[in-house]
């Protein structure tokens, strides 16, 4: 623990194992095909301004951002020549603001498209733009049925100033062993880029793969595949594994109080935890304010103490939590605890809390930029 951390608990994100997991991921990306890399809610709430680096000396060269804010600090740190898709939809009143970041951004209706082809000739510019299609996540994007899909992309790629690379969709269940509804969502992206390309457009960009696509999948690569969480560790499922791939979070905390209890004792809110034997309860200085699910309590999760698991109990406070050291032998105060992470043989990833609080491991990780110090590990 260091001194510049001014608290007992902090994350360790390992920017080695995250050029590793570049390295893997682009391994398996189809020849001719880019990596897209998702870096969206700082880097899934990894870092932004240290993952992005990395990223480009690895040869990324395609970054995609959700909103505007993250485009401009990606366009500051990996350089003018680098290509960033916004994932989600303009607004009209930010067309100038595309242009000026020579951002890439989805074509869902015409109306965005002459906005922003009217400011790319006024400044003299070529925009990238993409056709975005609705082939089944039913999120954004023009109906892949709807005769105005290719019509109106059709018009929007021939508008002065701009220029279209591909079409974008997303795919809705890839993540899931069942892959037949990707497989319909793919024959919908490819009749309606068929129908564009027969009319003379060159799409060779066009992007439907996500992160279990990316890794498993060449046949939906096309032009840019979109990796993200298995960048940073994630979709290690049986049926979504790739060797090698390596959770780069690890969160810590030092515990900060001991004692010990006879059974029948009361621990946090509403008496939530009772211990059922003489027990030994550690209080670690870090709480739901700090991105650990109040769910993880209560004795549905657990920390690494030495590599042996000690079990919350209780709920889980604003800023503190409660655990039954109980069976760690030698357990001492200002030891160190792994919320996340591994000790000894053991290990805790983020999709455990997810899965056991019924929430995404994104979430998670989201939440623990919110106010934990962080160390990378280069």
């Amino acid at each position: 623990m260091e001194q510049w951390m001014e608290r007992p608990v902090w994350a360790e994100i390992d920017l080695r194992a995250l050029k590793k997991n570049i390295e893997i991921v682009q391994s398996r990306i189809a020849p001719g095909a880019e990596m897209l890399a998702i870096v969206k809610g700082n880097c899934y709430g990894h870092g932004l301004a240290e993952c992005v680096p990395v990223m480009a000396g690895c040869g990324v060269r395609n970054f995609g951002a959700a909103t505007l804010v993250e485009a401009r600090e990606v366009r500051r740190l990996a350089g003018p020549d680098v290509r960033i898709v916004l994932l989600g939809l303009n607004h009209p009143a930010f067309a100038g603001v595309a242009c000026e970041l020579n951002v890439t951004t989805l074509i869902a209706g015409l109306d965005y498209a002459r906005i922003l082809s009217k400011e790319a000739v006024q400044r003299g510019q070529t925009i990238e733009v993409m056709g975005c299609v609705d082939t089944g996540m039913g999120r954004i994007g023009y109906q892949w049925d709807d005769p105005a899909c290719v019509e109106e992309l059709f018009e929007a790629a021939r508008l002065p100033g701009l220029r279209m690379i591909g079409l974008f969709s997303h795919l809705a269940c890839e993540d899931f062993e069942d892959k037949s509804y990707s497989d319909l969502q793919q024959e919908r992206f490819e009749q309606v880029k068929q129908a564009m390309e027969a009319r003379g457009l060159d799409l060779s960009l066009s992007s439907l793969a996500n992160s279990p696509a990316t890794s498993h999948r060449p046949q939906l690569h096309y032009g840019l595949v979109r990796p993200g969480g298995s960048l940073y560790g994630r979709y290690q499922g049986a049926h979504n594994r790739v060797e090698g791939i390596e959770a780069i979070m690890t969160v810590k905390a030092v515990i900060l109080y001991l004692k010990d209890v006879p059974a029948g004792f009361s621990v946090s809110y509403g008496r939530s935890g009772i211990t059922q034997r003489p027990s030994r309860i550690a209080t670690l200085p870090v709480g739901y304010a700090d991105g650990i699910p109040r769910n993880w309590g209560c004795g549905n999760g657990y920390v690494l103490i030495g590599g042996q698991k000690a079990p919350t109990i209780g709920h889980i406070c604003m800023d503190q939590m409660m655990i039954d050291v109980t069976d760690v032998p030698g357990v001492k105060l200002y030891d160190e605890a792994v919320l996340i992470g591994k000790s000894g043989g053991e290990e805790i990833v983020l999709g455990d809390i997810g899965r056991a609080c019924h929430i995404l491991s994104n979430e998670v990780s989201l939440g623990i930029l919110l106010r934990l110090p962080y160390k990378y590990l280069r």
